[in-house]
This record gives C-alpha cells, sequence and structure tokens, in this order.
C-alpha cells in the first residue's frame, strides 16, 4: 500500500490544505474516496488512518485532508496550534477547501492510472458531513455521498437570544475543547459567513435537489448529533439509504489517540458498509 501523508496545496484562503493519500499502486482505475473530518477534527484523529487503509485494501483511492483553518498547521498537524485560524473558520471557507481536495484529486498527474474521474464518493463525519451534502448536490464530478453522524442543518446549532446578543457585542466566544482543555476561539464572522450564505448552506434544499446515490450511517446511541438528523436526511433525499449502527456513539467508538491496530466493532461496520456501497453500481 502506498501512503502519502501531509500533502500541501493551495487553497482559496490563504492557508495551505494539507492531506493524505492512502491508494495500492497498481496501475489500475479505482473510485476515488474523499473524507472530511468534523468540527473540532483533523484527518490524524483516531481511527481516520485505520479506516483510510481499509480503503486503500479494497481498491480504492482514499484521500483526507485537513480543512485550512482547523486550527492545526502544517509544521505540527495533530495539535491546535493556530487558534486564530480556528477561529476564522466558517462553512463558505470549508466549500472551498472541499472543492480544491476535490479539484487535485481529479488532476493530479501522478495519480492519473490509479484514479477513476467517473467515479467519486464524498464522506463527512458530523459537520462534515453536512459540507459534503451541499457539495455533492452541486459538484458535478461526485457520484456518490455518505455521511457519518452527520448533522441535517447547521442554523439550529448557533446560539441565539442572550448569548448570540453577547457574542455579537464582544465578537469572539470560546468553547472548550474537552480533549486538549483550550479555549477554542468562534469569532462573530462565523454567523455573520452564515447569514450572508444561507441559501448556499441548507442542507436540506440541498438534499433534496441530490438525485445521487447516498449512504447515511448514524450511530443508534449518538448522543452529539440525534439520530433524528439521520431520519431527516433520509426524509428529504431521493436516493437515500439509512441505516443506524446499533449500540454506535458519535465515533462509533473511536478515541483519541487510538493506538489499537484494528478498528472498534461499530466502525468496523461503519467502514465495511460504507466500502460496499461504494464499490456498488
Amino acid at each position: 500500500m502506498k501512503i502519502l501523508r501531509n500533502i500541501q496545496i493551495d487553497g482559496k484562503h490563504q492557508k495551505p490544505i494539507l492531506l493524505d493519500v492512502f491508494y495500492k499502486e497498481t496501475n489500475k482505475t479505482k473510485p476515488i474516496v474523499v473524507f472530511c473530518h468534523g468540527y473540532k477534527g483533523f484527518k490524524d484523529w483516531g481511527c481516520w488512518d485505520l479506516a483510510a487503509q481499509s480503503f486503500a485494501q479494497a481498491d480504492c483511492f482514499f484521500v483526507k485532508f485537513n480543512f485550512s483553518h482547523n486550527g492545526t498547521t502544517p509544521d505540527n498537524p495533530l495539535e491546535f496550534g493556530d487558534l486564530e485560524a480556528f477561529g476564522q473558520n466558517n462553512f463558505t471557507t470549508e466549500l472551498d477547501d472541499l472543492e480544491a481536495v476535490i479539484q487535485w484529486a481529479i488532476t493530479e498527474p501522478s495519480f492519473e492510472s490509479e484514479i477513476n474521474r467517473n467515479d467519486l464518493t464524498l464522506i463527512g463525519h458530523s459537520r462534515g458531513g453536512g459540507i459534503v451534502a451541499l457539495k455533492a448536490a452541486k459538484n458535478q464530478y461526485v457520484t456518490k455521498l455518505i455521511t457519518w453522524a452527520a448533522v441535517s442543518d447547521f442554523g439550529s446549532r448557533f446560539p441565539n437570544g442572550e448569548k448570540l446578543e453577547m457574542w455579537k457585542k464582544l465578537q469572539v466566544m470560546h468553547v472548550e475543547n474537552a480533549r486538549t482543555k483550550q479555549q477554542m476561539p468562534h469569532h462573530y464572522q462565523f454567523f455573520e459567513n452564515f447569514q450572508a450564505n444561507q441559501d448556499r448552506l441548507n442542507i436540506q434544499s440541498a438534499v433534496k435537489r441530490m438525485d445521487k446515490p447516498f449512504l447515511i450511517l448514524h450511530g443508534s446511541d449518538d448522543t452529539t448529533v440525534p439520530v433524528t438528523d439521520a431520519k431527516n436526511l433520509h426524509d428529504w433525499s431521493k436516493q437515500g439509504q439509512l441505516k443506524l449502527i446499533d449500540q454506535a456513539d458519535h465515533v462509533f467508538g473511536g478515541k483519541h489517540p487510538y493506538t489499537e491496530t484494528s478498528l472498534p466493532k461499530p466502525f468496523q461496520i461503519l467502514v465495511d458498509d460504507s466500502i460496499d456501497f461504494v464499490k456498488s453500481n
């Protein structure tokens, strides 16, 4: 298996995008799979590497990446060392980053004999699931969509009332990272960007509009993003398939750091179902 780590590409927003590629070098074309992490996530979190290897073993060309403003840096992609960038992140920046990764994957000359440009699946976890749903509805190169514990809307996750007024007044609010105990800043531009782009960022209308194969995977015991979000996505979709993974939480049994050599059982089901979907006609 060929693994290329921390490839740096340019995005639209003055910060590089760091990505990893996993594939078997066979000179035979393979389906492309592009994976998007979620909120406070990063490409090297927990089980993502083992998942990537599983896809590559199944003859997929797997790409995972860090959003340009996720708070990590090219020099230290495992830590949130650039909290100012994190605070300046927003949904349209993430959509632009994903577009840059898709364009890179289908045009990079060194992979020409390994990829099938007509077979590209997007996978997104949690907030990343909302991002890939929006992108799949608009991007002509995307042929399939898979969401893992995805949100079904962005707007309801913003504060309202006094909390929103305080955010506007202070121009920044902080959320603690439970793992690192860092105070993660969110500048008010995040909300302003959403307000200015509500139509573009409407997951419901995107999913209703999209007519592509769509697999919705969600843990039955997810307390972070409720199962109702998965059911919403399924209800709105033309070709949606919904599967709840029994006794799985928001990260399907994963954690960070993850030092085991095999995936947790719920995560293995998640990956196996996803690979089957990618490989199906």
